[in-house]
């Protein structure tokens, strides 16, 4: 299933996406893919998979945590890869979020090709815009890839009118101001943030919001006005909370997409 197709299907269920994420490579390649699979058991409609960078400056600590922890388990691109791959052949969408700088020393061209051979559905790139990726959009375009690109509060309505207009799969509507990490509250920024978007972007277009939710009463509030409701740090702290118990962190990876997956469906309750 393509990414617009899960929005697609979600939203003739009368609910919002779950989105999951998750760094490759942690706690280590094979229980990475491990864990994402149990996310996708667990309900999660479309999965992110982290590529772990060593300057990422627009991730909270947790996932930063984890994305050194990967770095120093010798994680490599090509692992990546193999667990797009793995997740993808579950047939839930599955895309890359990334920084550019690695993708630019990969090869652009090189790495679509390789990420459409595995799988994958295409990228998130929190660190670019539109009117910076030219050779990206050229090359998402050739080979079908989704293009992934965020909004934020700060937004002008003239950039999220062209952030829009160039993503495909959905647009990342990220809600909190700063950097990244589960909150214990949501953001009173994201409803008048999904409304501008959708009004200023193509109808068809679906918008997910990444705010720091962490529980399925804060999804259920997120799904009222959004598309999609995107948790990672959540995911994250459920592993880094078990260190070395595979079994502990993947009981609690399936209690929360599980609590996540209610939310969205509105059936959890604050």
């Amino acid at each position: 299933m393509s990414t617009s197709g899960a929005f697609e299907a979600a939203r003739a269920e009368g609910r919002a996406t779950l989105v999951g994420y998750l760094p490759a490579g942690f706690p280590d390649v094979d229980g990475a893919i491990e864990a994402i699979k149990t996310m996708v058991a667990a309900g999660c409609d479309v999965i992110e998979i982290g590529l772990p960078y060593s300057d990422p400056v627009m991730d909270g600590p947790t996932i930063q945590a984890a994305a050194q922890q990967a770095l120093d388990g010798g994680v490599r691109t090509r692992d990546v890869l193999r667990t797009v791959e793995a997740v993808a052949a579950t047939g839930v969408p599955t895309l890359v979020m990334t920084y550019w700088n690695p993708i630019d020393r990969y090869g652009v061209e090189r790495f679509a090709r390789d990420l459409k051979n595995a799988g994958g559905a295409g990228l998130i790139t929190p660190d670019i815009t539109p009117d910076y990726s030219q050779e990206w959009i050229a090359t998402a375009d050739e080979h079908g890839l989704d293009k992934v690109f965020l909004v934020a509060p700060s937004s002008t309505d003239e950039r999220i009118a062209m952030t829009t207009r160039a993503c495909r799969g959905f647009v990342y509507a990220t809600a909190v101001m700063g950097v990244t990490g589960a909150r214990t509250t949501t953001s009173d920024l994201a409803g008048p943030l999904v409304e501008r978007t959708k009004a200023l972007g193509p109808s068809d277009l679906p918008v997910g919001v990444g705010l720091g939710v962490s529980n399925g009463a804060q999804a259920a509030e997120v799904a009222a006005f959004a598309d999609g409701v995107i948790v990672g740090s959540a995911f994250v702290r459920a592993v880094l909370d078990h260190p070395g118990d595979p079994r502990g962190y993947l009981g609690a990876l399936t209690r929360l997409a599980e609590d996540l997956a209610a939310g969205v469906r509105g059936n959890v309750h604050a």
